[in-house]
């Protein structure tokens, strides 16, 4: 596979001058802690459905990285061919990420909640030459699913599956065999280690929009995220990470993955959320530290406040994905103890911004945080020119952790000779630097020539005691353009009308062209793997039920 990682190169003379860029890779981290502190533990992973309780010190990571990395090169698996794998928070993942390194493959994380239309186009896309799956995973047969689309993938050459009885089981394959012991396989694991400006990682935006595109990350451009992340968080080598969100997503690979390991720190993974079962490790292993999207801190508050038991270990719960309502950060900050962050980022970038952790709750809920150190954000109007503080607009990011570019879509990369990057949010940006991310540039409503806020509207509601969540998305109207319709998920037990949604926001004094005109309950909304809502599907729902 050729990558046009177009974005790369250009800024490599002046990301190392100025220190962003740290030339090295996991390899490099993975072999500092064999070196420093090769019997501390350094992954626990937990599986919901078995029960099985699965644990690596450094030295035996570094063994069975090194026993996948010449097992996958028995399969032909070289430099720069595309391992995909859809699985979930399980030790297989680790493991094969760092021995896809070894050999200087590029890992491609897939959501294991994709099926054959996402597969089939993102599989052809990055010409996969091995794809690893479960054999089951939450009553699904993933191995039976691939093996229908293998037909109509040429590039790919194996299917290898977790759990499987057959010949290409990943434990007959891959991980049984001492492979590492052969004679040749000192050579295979120096032969083809990646740089830090390879791409190492090819992983595909999850769609707020609807169409997937392959982003192409470097060790440096994600580790260049990576240290300020974790200094800015105070983390370090005695800290234990908890990552309940899915490592095929950025959040899980990133924070969960990559960052304990460079840290010198333990890794746990839990692959099925149950928020009863995150109490009880973040209780028995220590967790510090954790990071996912809203859903994840509402479940594990009413965990914690349900069972009784406090988490007196857990420092911080980094919250990103969509805007943190201010009562749930009030209830979680008493319930847990904990310091609730906000942040916002992107699959191209990984975090952008965060708050700090001196800095008042209030932040947390009214801002999105402040840019890590190497980050610059703009917001511009139509005529690209920066807007005052307080005013919204498109926002733009330059960062030493943009990515290498959209794999065979370089037309697509959104970034300009200066190297800034249309986010395709709106934001603005307050007078302490901070910014607020208040929608999509193609989510605004516009009612008779006027933006309703619509991330105003939707907080408003979010205090409403029988909304679970809620997004407002448009509607066409022949007289003013736009109008607005309130798509609403209602708490157990729950319900609400049109006429008690308005009578709410009267209440809160809301301008009546901002209330929403209709309201529609759904059960469950349409998400990103990260918890984003997909509004583009809820405008879909929304004209359907309207005929």
């Amino acid at each position: 596979m050729e990558f046009d990682a177009v974005l790369i190169p250009p800024r490599r003379a002046a990301m190392l001058e100025q220190g962003f860029w740290h030339d090295r890779t996991i390899n490099d981290d993975l072999d500092a802690c064999v070196a420093s502190c090769p019997d501390k533990l350094a992954l626990t992973a937990v599986s919901l459905e078995s029960g099985a309780v699965t644990r690596f010190t450094y030295r035996e990571m570094a063994l069975m990285a090194d026993r996948i990395a010449v097992g996958l090169s028995r399969l032909g698996v070289g430099r720069n061919d595309v391992v995909s794998m859809q699985l979930p928070n399980w030790w297989q993942f680790t493991l094969t990420y760092l021995a896809c390194s070894r050999i200087g493959a590029v890992l491609n994380p897939l959501m294991h909640i994709f099926r054959e239309r996402e597969l089939s186009f993102m599989l052809k896309h990055g010409d996969s030459k091995v794809v690893i799956v479960p054999k089951r995973f939450r009553d699904f047969d993933h191995e039976e699913m691939i093996a229908g689309l293998k037909p109509d993938l040429p590039a790919l050459q194996h299917i290898i599956v977790v759990g499987g009885t057959g010949d290409n089981s990943f434990e007959k394959l891959l991980s049984g065999p001492k492979w590492e012991e052969a004679p040749d396989a000192r050579e295979i694991l120096t032969r083809h280690r990646p740089g830090p400006d390879d791409i190492m990682q090819l992983i595909y935006t999850s769609g707020t929009t609807g169409e997937p595109k392959g982003v192409m990350h470097s060790a440096n451009t994600t580790m260049a995220n990576i240290i300020p992340y974790a200094e800015r968080m105070r983390l370090g080598a005695e800290d234990v990470i908890l990552m309940a969100s899915p490592m095929a997503h950025q959040t899980g690979f990133m924070y969960g993955l990559m960052m304990p390991l460079m840290l010198r720190a333990s890794a746990v993974l839990q692959d099925i959320w149950d928020p009863k079962k995150a109490v009880e490790l973040i209780r028995g292993e220590g967790v510090t530290f954790t990071m996912a999207s809203t859903p994840f801190l509402t479940d594990l508050a009413k965990g914690v406040a349900e069972s009784g038991q406090g988490v007196p270990s857990l420092r911080t719960f980094l919250c990103a994905g969509a805007p943190i309502p201010g009562p749930l950060v009030e209830n979680a900050r008493k319930v847990l103890g904990a310091k609730i962050v906000s942040a916002w980022g992107m699959t191209e970038n990984g975090a952008v911004t965060l708050i700090a952790l001196d800095d008042d709750d209030e932040r947390a809920f009214s801002t999105s945080g402040c840019p890590l150190p190497g980050v610059e954000i703009r917001v511009v109007g139509a005529d690209e020119k920066n807007l005052p503080n307080g005013t919204e607009g498109r926002l733009l990011v330059r960062s030493c952790s943009n990515f290498g570019g959209y794999l065979r879509r370089p037309h697509l990369n959104n970034t300009d000779r200066q190297d800034w990057f249309d986010t395709g949010d709106l934001a603005e940006i307050d007078d302490r630097g901070y910014v607020r991310i208040t929608g999509r540039s193609k989510d605004v409503i516009i009612r008779g020539g006027e933006n309703i806020p619509v991330v105003e509207i939707e907080t408003l509601l979010y205090k409403h005691p029988a909304i679970n969540q809620v997004a407002i998305v448009a509607y066409p109207d022949e007289r003013l353009g736009e109008r607005g319709c309130a798509v609403v998920v209602p708490k157990p037990g729950q319900a609400i009308d049109l006429v008690a949604m308005v009578d709410f926001l009267k209440s809160h004094k809301v301008a009546l062209q901002y209330i929403p005109e209709r309201l529609l309950m759904l059960e469950q909304m349409p998400a990103t793997p990260s918890g984003k809502i997909q509004k583009f599907k809820l405008r879909e729902i929304v004209k359907q039920a309207a005929g």
